[in-house]
């Protein structure tokens, strides 16, 4: 059910998704700058693009991105988003079938994404459209849990999520071996973090695809949990996310 609701569970999220996701450590451009041979000359291929948010990073280095994401309503607030960007363009794909040319990128990029890709399928593609010296890189924010305020968090999710506990499992079990294969690559860790009043609080959990809407009879009572946790672990009126942000990356041979 999971991966035939991928590219559509996010259509009703989409303008809590663009203000209240987590962005990417400056870090992880550096990395792809020195380790992926990312320039103002590349073409990047960011799959799953979504609303922009790590495809206005990559474009902000001068590279020309090809934002590629299959949800209709995520694929136009990002084409909005970035409209001030000459060097995006974005397309109806999957990670599964692109549809780029053969041969044509030069760095391919996942950020959040790649959970929901069939990695074989997708390493077949991705070697398809790559440059002989392309490179892969998958990227995720995973929230951290040390902390009792991230805990409280993580059990409402858990109490009101419709298939949270599915996602989860899905992340847990994450496994990237699939998509690079034989091929050798790295992975390196970043710290990321967000600050929230309440108002982002409320929307950073509405935008996750697990939590009910509005008109749920549970969205109610779940809104009211959430107020209860803000008002009992802010400090200065806000609380903080702390994430680490994981990067795997290499060549596919």
């Amino acid at each position: 059910m999971l991966a035939q609701d991928s590219t559509r569970r996010f259509s009703s999220r989409v303008q809590d998704y663009q203000r209240f996701r987590p962005g990417y450590p400056p870090g992880v451009v550096e990395l792809l700058r020195n380790e992926c041979g990312l320039t103002e000359r590349s073409v990047v291929a960011d799959i799953g693009s979504g609303t922009g948010i790590f495809s206005r990073l990559l474009l902000e280095t001068g590279a020309e991105v090809i934002g590629v994401e299959p949800n209709l309503e995520m694929r136009h607030a990002g084409e909005e988003f970035l409209a001030a960007y000459p060097r995006f363009q974005s397309v109806a794909g999957t990670a599964e079938a692109t549809g780029l040319a053969e041969s044509s990128i030069d760095l391919m990029t996942a950020a959040q994404a790649a959970h929901w890709f069939g990695l074989e399928q997708a390493r077949r593609e991705f070697r398809r459209t790559l440059k002989p010296a392309g490179w892969v890189a998958l990227i995720w924010n995973d929230r951290r849990q040390e902390t009792e305020f991230a805990r409280k968090y993580e059990a409402l999710l858990v109490e009101f999520g419709t298939d949270y506990l599915e996602v989860r499992r899905l992340d847990e079990n994450r496994n990237v071996e699939p998509l690079f294969g034989s091929s050798t690559f790295r992975k390196k860790r970043f710290a990321n973090f967000q600050e929230f009043d309440y108002a982002g609080l409320e929307g950073r959990l509405l935008s996750s695809s697990y939590t009910p809407r509005a008109g749920s009879p549970r969205h109610q009572s779940m809104l009211q949990k959430l107020h209860s946790i803000f008002e009992k672990y802010q400090v200065n009126g806000r609380v903080m996310f702390e994430y680490d942000t994981q990067v795997f990356y290499g060549q596919l041979t």
